[in-house]
């Protein structure tokens, strides 16, 4: 890696897993081209985190099973989809319950993760996964610390997607697109499509079933990062701009939220299915690779990520 021609790093490439490049940088193609012969994804991704393509190599695994998952994604695999919605909202109530947020709250997204894991369509998991979705935003801005919220700057009222209005706004959807990417690494790296999911539409040209890959992931790693990062004092309010009240985030804000995201997703913890140690980020693909083995008959249920 060089910048004004100086060596800023250099990583082995069979250390590398995918290279994920955020605004404005350079790739030689000598290089593009060693990593697609090594099955190494390149992703591309704007300054503030939003995924805009990537490439992979034509040799891809499990083309068989691509078909099945295109079937799938056509005819719907709601067994697949409620796991993902339930645990995405069990893992919004562990969050606000370990920052002691009020226990009607709490209940209330277990009773809908609950709720979820008996659904009958995905219409009906859009429903409850909105309700929950209004509820955890809600007591969101109360796990920020005191200094934080005291802040004028960093205030905090409601979820806002792109463009964000706030700095936490635009923290998290920055968090939340550093996720898409990794997403989409695991999808790929197994031989799936990211663009055939079973709860994200695919009519939307975005890649669904990356986005659903991330749902579960969504409270204990974006959502902490951030958290942490404000709590802790490594976001400011000077690490963002505003423009047309549009908030977004300075290069050293960005530099800070991808450090502490690095630093979860290295983190370790034990699979609630298969009972051993895997970092955040293999955990992913963990789960990419439970869908393709749902898929091709080797596995016989998802079974979602759940913290506890």
């Amino acid at each position: 890696m060089v910048h004004e021609h100086e060596e800023l790093a250099s990583v082995p490439l069979e250390r590398v897993d995918a290279v994920v490049i955020h605004g404005n940088v350079d790739v030689s193609s000598a290089l593009v081209r060693e990593l697609l012969w090594r099955s190494v994804p390149l992703l591309w991704a704007s300054g503030r985190g939003r995924l805009v393509g990537w490439a992979a190599s034509a040799a891809s695994p499990n083309g068989g099973t691509r078909s099945l998952q295109h079937v799938a994604a056509a005819f719907g695999r709601v067994d697949i989809a409620r796991e993902m919605v339930a645990a995405k909202i069990g893992n919004q109530a562990t969050l606000l319950r370990r920052h002691g947020s009020a226990r009607a709250a709490v209940e209330r997204l277990r009773g809908l993760s609950r709720e979820a894991q008996q659904a009958e369509s995905v219409e009906h998991l859009y429903g409850l996964e909105g309700e929950a979705g209004s509820r955890y935003f809600a007591e969101f801005g109360g796990l920020l610390s005191a200094r934080v919220r005291a802040d004028e700057d960093l205030t905090f009222a409601a979820r806002t997607r792109r463009p964000a209005h706030d700095p936490v706004n635009a923290a998290l959807n920055f968090a939340y697109g550093l996720m898409v990417a990794d997403g989409v690494r695991s999808v790929v790296s197994c031989g799936l499509d990211p663009h055939a999911g079973f709860l994200h539409s695919s009519k939307r040209n975005k890649p669904a079933l990356a986005l659903d890959l991330i749902e579960e992931f969504r409270s204990p790693v974006a959502d902490s990062v951030v958290l942490g990062a404000f709590n802790n004092g490594e976001l400011h309010a000077t690490d963002f701009s505003m423009v047309l009240g549009n908030c977004r985030l300075r290069e050293g804000g960005r530099r800070a939220l991808i450090a502490g995201y690095e630093r979860r997703m290295a983190t370790s913890f034990r699979h609630p299915l298969f009972d051993y140690q895997v970092t955040w980020r293999r955990a992913l693909e963990v789960q990419a690779r439970q869908v393709l083995g749902v898929l091709d008959g080797s596995q016989p249920r998802y079974v979602g990520v759940r913290i506890r």
